[in-house]
């Protein structure tokens, strides 16, 4: 199973972007789906998580600025964010508890990561 993570770059406070984190391989189902981010010379923190049955929840940080999404049929995971701040610099990972199909077993993955920037 490989994530791939992708919809980074570079933007202004107060501007928005979505970041998607595809699942691919032989993958049976996909369960919990989180995103974490991680500054320079900071530990990894979680921003948002979405259960295998939609429901999502965000660090205190996020103050309704971000929303998690999910769909199943493409193995992908959303994260829209908006408003955002310079504070939210930093390189987002995607993880996932996926169950594969061959052989049948459950296991967590990450993506590469994917760099953002924001500038005041």
């Amino acid at each position: 199973v490989q994530l791939q993570a992708s919809g980074g770059g570079a933007v202004q406070a107060g501007g928005s972007l979505r970041l998607s984190c595809a699942a691919s391989g032989s993958i049976y189902s996909i369960g919990v789906a989180k995103w974490y981010r991680q500054a320079p010379g900071k530990e990894r923190e979680l921003v948002a998580q979405i259960t295998d049955d939609g429901s999502p929840s965000y660090g205190e940080f996020v103050e309704g600025r971000f929303t998690v999404s999910r769909d199943n049929s493409k193995n992908t995971v959303y994260l829209q964010m908006n408003g955002l701040k310079p504070e939210d610099t930093a390189v987002y990972y995607c993880y996932m508890g996926v169950t594969t199909a061959r052989p049948f077993s459950y296991n967590t993955y990450w993506g590469q990561g994917t760099l953002v920037t924001v500038s005041s």
